[in-house]
């Protein structure tokens, strides 16, 4: 309907004369005598998606992995953000049997729940299943991100290594704390890691986690946890201990101060038997601003023997902290020239003596990585 701004009485829309008045209707219809839209023309608004009966206000997506869908959402009931890890269906039978994965989700909730509120574990705030019967975990936002973001932001270039040492002793904080509550993480990497708007390091994800003298859920014969980080007994279906953890430190350091993994392949079995056999290159062959001494400690993080390796994640912490106090003290420059007794033999290539051979060099040093990798090809 249009009404008639002279008399205001009601017409049809396509009335060119009121019949009260007389009064002559322009073509176009002015705002107040615009008639109304048909209601179901108007589009609704956008409706909140939420989870757990309206709890969890969902904000935006986060992101996902092999078994979870993350959402940072706001808990109306606390007053907070969160993260909502929402568990994928497809996860639920994957760990031996019918209902091993919820289990599996249900242990990793209790796992996190029994480590309190340590300052470098991701603190889990609820645990319950969707009406659908899909089950979730609601957890601490962590808006830093993790170390693995920083890892893509580098490039493939190495972190600032007072980060890493920084980031290292409270992961082993962490694990310290942990391993003293009888907890084994088994799955180390720098996508659990996760970073606190100030910078702090927090461990997180415990999905595949074990107590003490607990039987593993899943199936017999499966490497458990990420290949790149596995330890070699671990990915030989040995026990999981304190040095496993620790091994897949290793990785992670290694990965941060150089920018590149220690075993790279085409495929797992590759990966693997490099964990297995292959000896791994110094992280002083990739980046020469490593100290001798982190050098050394990430070596021995890597041994192949869990008993070579050290006794605990508290020896590790130690270490980490008076190289950060030995690099602050020297304004952050590198520890100095290296020691006749931890001389590389292949330094003096490294070193780069050969002038104008910076393409052969780089030649050997790759054909060097790929046997050690057990990759061996003829270099002319």
């Amino acid at each position: 309907m249009r009404t008639c701004p002279n008399c205001g009485v009601d017409a049809r829309p396509s009335a060119r004369f009121c019949v009260a008045c007389g009064h002559s209707f322009s073509e176009t219809p002015s705002p107040s005598e615009s008639p109304s839209p048909p209601l179901e023309d108007v589009a609704p608004p956008p409706r909140t998606v939420t989870f757990a009966g309206g709890r969890y206000e969902v904000k935006r997506f986060l992101g996902e992995g092999g078994n979870k869908r993350v959402y940072l959402a706001y808990d109306v009931r606390l007053d907070r953000e969160v993260a909502f890890a929402q568990i994928k269906s497809e996860a639920l039978g994957d760990a031996g049997g019918s209902g091993g994965g919820t289990a599996r989700i249900r242990r990793e909730a209790q796992v996190m729940g029994r480590l309190g509120d340590h300052p470098n574990i991701v603190t889990v705030f609820d645990i319950g299943e969707e009406a659908d019967g899909r089950p979730y975990i609601v957890s601490q936002f962590m808006a830093g991100g993790s170390v693995d973001d920083l890892l893509q932001q580098a490039g493939g270039q190495p972190l600032d290594l007072d980060l890493v040492l920084r980031i290292g002793e409270e992961v082993c904080r962490a694990l310290e704390y942990a391993h003293g509550h009888g907890i084994l993480h088994r799955d180390l990497k720098p996508g659990n890691l996760w970073l606190t708007p100030e910078g702090a390091a927090k461990l997180g994800d415990f999905g595949l986690a074990l107590t003490a003298g607990q039987s593993r859920l899943t199936r017999t014969g499966m490497v458990v946890g990420t290949v790149a980080y596995v330890p070699p007994e671990q990915a030989m279906g040995g026990l999981p201990s304190v040095q496993g953890d620790l091994y897949a430190l290793g990785v992670t350091l290694y990965e941060m101060v150089t920018g590149r993994l220690p075993f790279q392949g085409d495929d797992p079995i590759s990966v693997i038997f490099q964990h297995l056999h292959a000896p791994p290159v110094a992280p002083s062959w990739h980046n020469p601003d490593v100290p001798r001494a982190l050098d050394a400690l990430i070596l021995r993080l890597l041994a192949k023997a869990p008993d070579d390796r050290p006794p605990d994640a508290g020896e590790v912490r130690t270490l980490l902290h008076a190289l950060g106090l030995a690099r602050s003290s020297v304004g952050g420059r590198p520890s100095g020239p290296r020691e006749a007794g931890h001389l590389n033999p292949l330094d003096r290539l490294a070193g780069g003596v050969f002038v104008g051979r910076e393409g052969e060099v780089g030649a050997l040093r790759a054909g060097l990585e790929a046997a050690l990798s057990g990759q061996g090809r003829l270099v002319l």
